[in-house]
């Protein structure tokens, strides 16, 4: 067995959201006396890619009514700051955009230092985990195959993982990997999620086997995953795994926006088709704006010859890689054998590569 694969962690900084130059000073000033740096965005479009995952986000008042129309998902540790008189007595704004706190200036100065010295460089338990999301450029196109194969590799390889299933019409995740009979919590007992959820807790109560868990769907009736709780639980995946793999829908509803928006690479399969291609152009000028780092992987057969280069091209998208046929595939996947389990083929050679590219690690035996 390979030895466990230590990961280092990607420093993650508190994000600061305000038009507000006196606001924004003072808010400089409070981070420099908490022996933290801090990310500015002046308005919820420059703050959107950064939004899910920023470990805390401070919010000026200022931008709290551009944030509703906006439509930013809720997320935890969020403040609403500005100064004494600015903010609603009533706190109405704070209920809507989700602020778990509201902080007046100048009597709240002593608590922010706290709060963002919490996130300084010499706090060792800021979040660690390597998060990847895919999604299909067209229906079919393997998108949960492919995220399946990531999460297998990337437990093979030692590292602690969490597969996250975030599309209700999928089918389920644990039918990918043929854990349907394994116990364990699903979607529905964690969608009334809307604070900070324990990782330890979460990990143990959701269908494990080894290094990986998987939060996937029941075959009851189909229910709206609330962005808050994929918020909460890509909060406590940051926190408690090394490896994070969410398969998203190809229409992307808020929850999804909070995956995108988290993820530090995107993925897109694509069939090597003229139709699909022309799909998926559709699907990612809307993926587009959430992840600043997204990448094609292009699936074979290629019927009328379209090339993987040519296909990212159409798409304006670096290739991260390219699946051959793999007949054995399907007849695995129908007898409940998880793909890319035995380490070999198409889809475990792509798995690999990008496993190693994300986190330095690599795959040892099963």
């Amino acid at each position: 067995m390979a030895p466990r694969t230590s990961v280092p962690p990607i420093r993650r900084l508190p994000l600061v959201v305000t038009g507000d130059g006196d606001l924004l000073d003072d808010l400089l000033r409070l981070a420099a006396a908490g022996g933290t740096e801090v990310e500015l965005a002046a308005d919820p479009a420059a703050a959107r890619t950064r939004w899910a995952s920023a470990p805390l986000v401070l919010l000026g008042v200022d931008q709290a009514q551009a944030c509703l129309r906006a439509r930013l998902p809720k997320r935890p540790r969020l403040v609403l700051v500005g100064r004494a008189g600015q903010i609603d007595p009533g706190w109405q704004i704070a209920e809507l955009i989700g602020a778990e706190h509201v902080a007046a200036l100048p009597a709240a100065e002593p608590w922010l230092v706290d709060r963002l010295a919490e996130h300084g460089p010499d706090q060792p338990d800021g979040p660690n985990a390597r998060i990847v999301a895919l999604f299909g450029g067209r229906g079919g196109a393997g998108a949960s195959v492919l995220a399946g194969g990531l999460a297998v590799t990337a437990a093979r390889a030692r590292l602690r993982t969490l597969l996250i299933d975030a599309d209700p019409l999928g089918g389920g995740l644990d039918l990918v990997l043929g854990w349907e009979q394994l116990e364990g919590l699903r979607w529905p007992s964690l969608t009334s999620a809307d604070g900070r959820v324990d990782a330890p807790a979460l990990v143990q109560a959701l269908p494990s086997r080894g290094d990986l868990v998987v939060l996937s769907w029941d075959r009851g009736e189909m229910l709206a995953l609330p962005a808050a709780a994929m918020a909460s639980t890509v909060d406590a995946a940051h926190r408690g795994r090394d490896f994070v793999v969410i398969d998203l829908p190809r229409q992307f509803d808020d929850a999804a926006v909070v995956a995108l928006q988290a993820a530090d690479q995107a993925l897109v399969v694509v069939p090597a088709e003229l139709r699909a291609t022309a799909a998926a152009a559709r699907v990612v000028a809307v993926a587009a704006p959430h992840c600043e780092a997204l990448s094609v992987v292009v699936r074979g057969p290629a019927p009328g010859r379209l090339r993987a280069t040519e296909v990212a091209r159409a798409l304006g998208l670096p290739l991260a890689g390219t699946l051959r046929p793999e007949p054995g595939l399907c007849r695995g996947l129908e007898r409940g054998e998880a793909p890319a389990a035995a380490g070999k083929g198409p889809l475990a050679a792509l798995c690999q590569r990008i496993v190693a590219d994300l986190t330095g690690a690599t795959s040892g035996a099963a």
